[in-house]
């Protein structure tokens, strides 16, 4: 038996004079297949201007929409529709061993280095050298405990060290912490952004890289600071990465006087009833 999500998610910027020159990376649309998630369908509409679009996977294998349009009058919406199936039991992304190794998954990037208090709390947390999905928890545990809650605390720049210092910040900053102190601590670990059913916003939690024991390669398993648990049913993975800066979902640049606002919406729907046939083609 499986379990069917269905996402949809608008994008809508609304400029106070025209823009030219659009230059837009979107990464909303999940790989064709994570762990037990499968993509099934998917669409993306663009509305407001005449655009050009092409898709890549980049470096970590997720999928990029690049846009271009010369001139937006007003505004641009994004429209995003997909449909993933996951088993009941969730199963984590299986890599090849030499990914335990990854220098992206064990150094710092510009959004996880670690400051004096995160490197002692890891090695705190790290000094009875337990097993590594042990230690996980245990750091996911403490980032929850650690942290509060905060809308207005923090912005995309913020760092892991800003964000300990504040004791306090959104999904985005518990898991900077948690890859900072995973990284001190020699547990290779990636960024992922996705959603999360029953939250209105998009989601971010961490991947932590560890042997499979039985499979001869590597698998990431993944765990969500912001509630201190496993990140297993409920979730649905959009892309992987150092940190929020390689999967930020709407990123780009243009060229005018004026300003532009974003605004969003999204609605995930999940149906675990196996008989029921799949959308029609989107």
């Amino acid at each position: 038996m499986s379990r069917t999500y269905r996402l949809h998610q608008t994008l809508r910027y609304e400029y106070t004079a025209p823009i030219r020159d659009l230059r837009h990376r979107l990464i909303v649309v999940p790989p064709p297949v994570h762990g037990d998630q499968l993509r099934l369908q998917h669409r993306l509409a663009v509305v407001g201007a005449a655009v050009r679009t092409t898709t890549r996977a980049d470096g970590f294998a997720n999928h990029v929409t690049d846009v271009r349009a010369d001139l937006v009058r007003e505004a641009i919406e994004f429209d995003v529709r997909v449909e993933v199936e996951r088993g009941l039991r969730s199963a984590p992304a299986r890599l090849p061993l030499s990914a335990l190794g990854d220098p992206r998954c064990l150094e710092p990037s510009p959004l996880t280095a670690p400051s004096p208090a995160l490197l002692d709390t890891a090695r705190e947390l790290g000094r009875d050298d337990c097993p590594a999905l042990e230690l996980a928890g245990r750091l996911a545990r403490w980032v929850r405990a650690n942290m509060r809650y905060r809308f207005d605390a923090t912005d995309v720049y913020t760092t892991a060290a800003r964000a300990l210092a504040l004791g306090a910040g959104v999904c985005q900053d518990y898991a900077h912490v948690m890859l900072a102190l995973c990284r001190a601590g020699g547990l290779p670990a990636r960024y992922v952004s996705g959603h999360l059913v029953g939250e209105g916003g998009s989601h971010a939690w961490v991947e932590v890289l560890v042997e499979d024991g039985g499979g001869g390669g590597a698998v990431a398993v993944a765990f969500d600071p912001t509630h201190g648990r496993r990140a297993e049913t409920g979730y649905l993975t959009v892309a992987v990465g150092r940190d929020y800066a390689d999967v930020a979902p709407t990123s780009g640049t243009f060229e005018s006087p004026g300003r532009g606002r974003l605004s969003s919406s999204k609605r995930l729907e999940v149906d675990d009833r196996a008989d029921e046939p799949s959308l029609t083609a989107l």
